[in-house]
């Protein structure tokens, strides 16, 4: 069967909706995509799906489960907590020759890389807005590197995805730009308008494409996330005041980083905050001993 015949062969995504009363919940964070056109738009941005899963979460009435399986993925599995939804994706799975697999719970909950096994994986999603950021810090913050996942295609806010490729000296660089920046590549692939969902959100909508890539440094995780949380934490405060959240002086960690501590941290750069994050582990590791 041709991608075509398989979307063809399936009814309306509205009439779907209509027959197990899946109106979008607020509290789960649902807007739902009908645009077939669009949803193939976003399995492209994620590059070739032969021969790779595929792991999509809140999927919703199956729209972009469809567009994935019609692009020729190999398996799809996809965790939804509404139980609506249940019935939708058992009957893809039979239509699409059991690629498809379901797992009814919390995304929060899932142990990715339990349940997607080996192989080339690939991250296809239009996030719930409420556990969207969450989702992407816990995929940015993996402790192994190269990640599970060889590509993140992900639909945020548009505010939040300016925030995922932001450079310093600019409003929206911060905590979450310097983790995805640190060893993965983001990029704002499109921009999606809110008259393109159902029900229509407050905000224009962007999808965003992440590949991951060497380290800028190898650094400990654990201090890179220690020293951003500080530095923009306080991010009004120059970093000889908002770094002394940290519990330590900060006057030798920012001369062992070589920084001057009259800045702010929105004006360092990924790098810089890797020196940071390196002088702060041997710190660490000198009071521990």
């Amino acid at each position: 069967m041709t991608d075509q015949q398989f979307l063809s062969s399936l009814p309306p995504l509205r009439d779907v909706i209509a027959e197990h009363g899946l109106n979008a919940k607020k509290s789960l964070g649902q807007n739902f995509l009908f645009d077939m056109n669009l949803l193939s738009r976003i399995v492209r941005t994620a590059g070739p799906l032969e021969g790779h899963t595929v792991y999509e979460v809140g999927p919703g009435p199956g729209g972009l489960t469809r567009a994935i399986l019609a692009a020729g993925a190999e398996r799809l599995v996809a965790v939804e907590m509404d139980e609506r939804a249940w019935p939708i994706h058992e009957d893809l799975n039979e239509r699409s020759g059991g690629r498809l697999s379901l797992i009814r719970g919390d995304a929060m909950k899932v142990n990715e890389a339990e349940v997607l096994g080996t192989g080339p994986i690939r991250i296809i999603a239009n996030l719930p807005y409420n556990v969207g950021t969450a989702l992407l810090i816990r995929w940015l913050t993996l402790p192994t590197w190269p990640p599970f996942w060889s590509s993140l295609t992900l639909m945020f806010q548009k505010e939040v995805a300016e925030r995922i490729v932001a450079k310093p000296n600019t409003s929206d660089y911060g905590r979450l730009a310097v983790l995805a920046q640190w060893r993965a590549r983001p990029r704002i692939a499109f921009e999606v308008p809110r008259q393109a969902f159902t029900p229509p959100p407050k905000v224009t909508s962007a999808v965003v494409h992440i590949e991951p890539c060497e380290p800028v440094a190898d650094v400990p995780l654990k201090s890179l996330e220690a020293v951003t949380a500080a530095a923009f934490g306080q991010r009004r405060k120059m970093l000889r005041a908002s770094l002394k959240s940290l519990g330590l002086d900060p006057t030798p960690l920012l001369e062992a980083a070589d920084i001057p501590g009259d800045l702010r941290a929105e004006v360092l750069d990924v790098p810089a905050f890797c020196r940071l994050a390196a002088a702060h582990a041997e710190l660490t590791r000198k009071d521990r001993a």
